[in-house]
């Protein structure tokens, strides 16, 4: 009996250090497990610190940043610009979406898109009709306006009775020609090799100050040859007999001269369906004329803008000041008034091109810029002229 009991104690005291020497071996492990984990977190933590860093250095660029696709060509742009280099032009493969090749067919490279859209912003913000005309871009060399300017006929029908013909609505087709407009810049080749020189700025201002007056000048009086129909090339008749194809006017009823009764007439000359979208259009000096004017009851028709860069208004309508329009005369043609982008259409291709030239002015640098433009009027009845005349 007493030896059973020996050899019973004997098992238990096997079985429970057995039972610690396994839970001790568990608790090492884990403690090795846990020791091998803090140092992988805190190897981790490092890395993510190291990369922080690297990001948030100047000459790195952020992970997942936006790529500046334009980059790469302003780049090349620049070098092409100082010092003749076209290596990164013609190695350049451009987007699809904005431009289709990097060289022109008749020599030089189509502008970097941020120099471009920078000169047609100028553009649009000077004094020109270009600003309340119909502006669209075309690929081609010319653009066609579809004008319908009479109504189908109509005619009442009874149940019984026959329906006869209506008249046939007349369609015209007006072409605006797209012309070459053309600046030539220079500049001396010290200045080009001085780094601190922004030539893209300087360049793009002084092509948009060149374009920006020559079609301003063109949209109002240019002929039509080799340059953009002016609004002031088409012939002008009476509005009581305005017919399609030309400008109405009306008549001051004094020569050289302006009364608030001729601005009122000018205003309801246009059809109504018209003056909803209507803009006056005059020269500085024609504009300090027209503000003195007052109505029967001593109100003036001219008030200005209530909000910065609020155009004025003449009898609630705003004014464009083109100085390309004449100054008042006799019989002149010194306000317009109208829905303008209705009835004058500007067409441009939307591409810029730039020709390095480093002979023909030595030891000064010429950049030779073209873009191609045209514009003309594409509604006759939706302008009217003011003739500062009795007739």
């Amino acid at each position: 009996m007493d030896q059973m009991n020996t050899k019973t104690r004997g098992a238990s005291a096997s079985a429970a250090e057995e039972v610690r020497e396994a839970v001790t071996g568990f608790v090492q492990d884990f403690k090795g497990f846990q020791a091998e984990m803090t140092t992988k977190l805190q190897q981790t933590e490092e890395r993510m610190t190291m990369l922080d860093r690297k990001i948030t250095l100047p000459a790195r660029t952020p992970l997942g940043g936006a790529v500046d696709a334009g980059a790469p060509h302003q780049k090349a742009m620049n070098a092409y610009i100082r010092n003749g280099d076209d290596d990164g032009l013609r190695g350049l493969e451009m987007e699809s979406k904005s431009m289709s090749s990097a060289v022109n067919s008749d020599g030089g490279y189509l502008v970097d898109p941020q120099t471009s859209d920078r000169v047609k912003s100028v553009l649009n913000a000077t004094a020109s009709i270009r600003a309340i005309a119909s502006v669209v871009q075309v690929e081609a060399t010319s653009y066609d306006v579809l004008v319908d300017h009479t109504d189908v006929g109509a005619g009442w029908a009874t149940e019984a009775g026959a329906v006869g013909e209506t008249d046939t609505p007349q369609i015209d087709r007006i072409t605006v020609q797209l012309h070459e407009l053309s600046a030539l810049p220079k500049a001396s080749q010290r200045l080009l090799d001085d780094s601190a020189f922004d030539i893209e700025g300087w360049l793009a201002g002084r092509i948009a100050d060149k374009f920006s007056r020559a079609e301003a000048a063109a949209f109002i009086n240019g002929d039509g040859i080799d340059k953009p129909k002016g609004l002031l090339a088409h012939a002008a008749v009476d509005n009581d007999v305005w017919a399609w194809g030309n400008l109405g006017y009306v008549p001051t009823g004094v020569d050289g001269e302006v009364t608030a009764d001729a601005v009122v007439d000018l205003v309801y000359a246009l059809g109504a369906q018209y003056r909803a979208n209507a803009s006056f259009v005059m020269s500085s000096k024609t504009a300090g004329r027209v503000r003195k004017l007052k109505d029967l009851d001593g109100r003036f028709l001219w008030s200005d803008g209530l909000a910065q860069g609020e155009p004025a208004r003449l009898m609630g309508y705003p004014v464009l000041v083109a100085e390309d329009m004449p100054d008042v005369a006799t019989d002149s043609f010194s306000v317009a008034f109208g829905d303008f982008a209705a009835g004058y259409t500007v067409a441009e291709r939307p591409d810029l091109r730039i020709l390095r030239d480093p002979f023909s002015a030595k030891p000064h640098v010429l950049f030779y810029a073209t873009k191609r433009v045209g514009g003309d009027v594409s509604d006759f009845a939706a302008i009217k002229l003011l003739k500062f005349g009795t007739a």
